[in-house]
């Protein structure tokens, strides 16, 4: 796509990806279709299950969509780009993407500043391409790749986020919380990840290291050179600025894209050290040989039994599993 042309014109054909499930309501569900009702000209298809998605992302991709509309929370952003990026749907032209803060946790929309609600964010997003003005609101992304698998059998997923320790073991407990139907029984979203995150923190500050708080054994290479640790309460990478509850855990320098943080196994004084991790400014002592570690590289690998997260959505543990990160595709994202 020629986005210099494209970006600003009127003439954008808009797509919209409708998640039925992603932790709307059916009031919500009700607005949003009847909202796109009275705009024919929006282009719309409607999932329940990532198993259609791939269909699904093809028939707007034969209708040439060229800014394509997520909404969903970041679990369907991730099956999307992955779709784009790895499935090849759309083939060499990838669309605009505009995600919508519309699910359960919505991480990357919010880091894009979109608005609180989805259905202003897609008005408005209609308006400015009505109106030439687009481009005011494009934001180019790098993305994840997370490929992972044994030898020759592996598969690539792609988002903006990876997790592994205790923030996989969080969103797993946060998901856990919820009956098969989707239904509350706690606090969803963002307010459930952070109350949750929180609580294993507090564990982790006492000195609990039992059950889920127990370390993973994983091997790190970070451009080719070892992390001298072996067991890590948290491995994280990502390409956004910040995660939930407005977290920014990365300090490190570097002109890699993706921004590595881990914090090793025994580490010094976690409960001094926690509040300026979570703002990105640690103390001096905060050091790889205090078992604090964040960085800038291009390339992350690791060695790992323990599961990991990509944007919420989780993989359990395997034997011998080898992962590696990289971040060199960028999408053009839309502000909604």
């Amino acid at each position: 796509m020629n986005f210099e042309s494209e970006e600003s014109g009127a003439n954008l054909r808009i797509g919209v990806v409708n998640n039925l499930r992603a932790g709307k309501s059916q009031e919500q569900v009700s607005r949003m279709l009847g909202f796109l009702r009275g705009h024919p000209d929006v282009l719309h298809v409607e999932t329940e299950n990532a198993g259609v998605m791939p269909e699904a992302l093809a028939d707007l991709a034969r209708q040439e969509v060229d800014l394509l509309v997520v909404n969903g929370g970041d679990g369907t952003l991730q099956y999307v780009l992955t779709e784009l990026l790895g499935g090849g749907v759309f083939g060499d032209r990838v669309p605009l993407v505009a995600p919508l803060r519309a699910g359960r946790t919505n991480m990357s929309a919010m880091d894009l500043n979109a608005d609180r609600d989805p259905l202003r964010g897609l008005a408005e997003l209609i308006a400015c391409a009505e109106d030439g003005r687009i481009a005011e609101r494009v934001e180019p992304r790098r993305v994840l790749r997370v490929s992972y698998g044994h030898g020759d059998h592996r598969a690539a997923q792609y988002g903006m986020f990876f997790g592994a320790g205790i923030i996989k073991r969080a969103i797993e407990l946060n998901h856990r919380l919820f009956d098969h139907d989707g239904h509350r029984m706690f606090v969803e979203g963002v307010p459930g990840a952070t109350l949750v995150t929180a609580g294993l923190i507090g564990r982790l500050i006492t000195g609990d290291k039992s059950g889920i708080l127990t370390p993973d054994k994983i091997q790190i290479l970070l451009d080719g050179e070892p992390v001298d640790r072996g067991e890590f309460h948290l491995v994280i990478a990502s390409t956004l600025s910040r995660l939930f509850a407005r977290m920014r855990p990365f300090w490190g320098q570097g002109p890699g894209g993706v921004r590595f943080t881990s914090i090793a196994a025994p580490c010094e004084k976690f409960g001094k050290a926690a509040i300026g991790l979570i703002r990105g400014k640690p103390a001096p002592w905060v050091t790889p040989e205090a078992g604090y570690l964040s960085r800038n590289v291009d390339h992350a690998e690791f060695s790992m039994n323990c599961g990991f997260t990509v944007d919420g959505e989780l993989w359990q543990p395997d034997s011998d599993r080898s992962i590696s990160l990289t971040a060199k595709r960028v999408v053009h994202f839309v502000r909604a």
